[in-house]
């Protein structure tokens, strides 16, 4: 596999792990983040919105990639790196995705084929726009 796209693919429909799960484990196969497989558990509880419809877990996912990506020691005593990124994240998701809840995103992107896969995608994409533009790339 070469591309993130290419994981999530993998991921998401080989691997049978909801949007979460798929991201994390997308972003640390593609970023080389070092990420344990047992510690990705983790991200397991935020699929669904966490099973509420609430903050999409392709957006989790992409915050804990990239949190993994830039943290050092704690967020708190790094927020000056810290929140420009999220906020670039959120704020880049929010427009490519059109929402940022399951409830918003499930009508315009599940299908009963593929379920939420085009919504994973779609924040493989935005988490990629935010490390290009943190790299200073786009």
């Amino acid at each position: 596999m070469n591309t993130l796209e290419e994981y999530i693919r993998y991921y998401y429909t080989i691997g049978n792990y909801n949007c979460s799960e798929a991201l994390i484990h997308a972003a640390n196969a593609y970023y080389g983040l070092g990420i344990k497989e047992d510690d990705m558990k983790m991200m397991g509880g935020f699929g669904s919105g966490m099973y509420a419809g609430i903050v999409c877990g392709g957006l989790v996912g992409s915050v804990a990639a990239l949190s993994k990506m830039i943290i050092e020691k704690c967020a708190r005593e790094e927020v000056n790196t810290v929140r420009p990124v999220m906020n670039s994240m959120v704020k880049t998701f929010d427009e490519h995705l059109g929402g940022m809840s399951c409830r918003e995103l499930r009508p315009k992107y599940y299908t009963k084929e593929e379920s939420c896969l085009k919504t994973v995608l779609l924040a493989g994409e935005a988490l990629e726009m935010t490390v290009n533009q943190m790299k200073g790339t786009q």
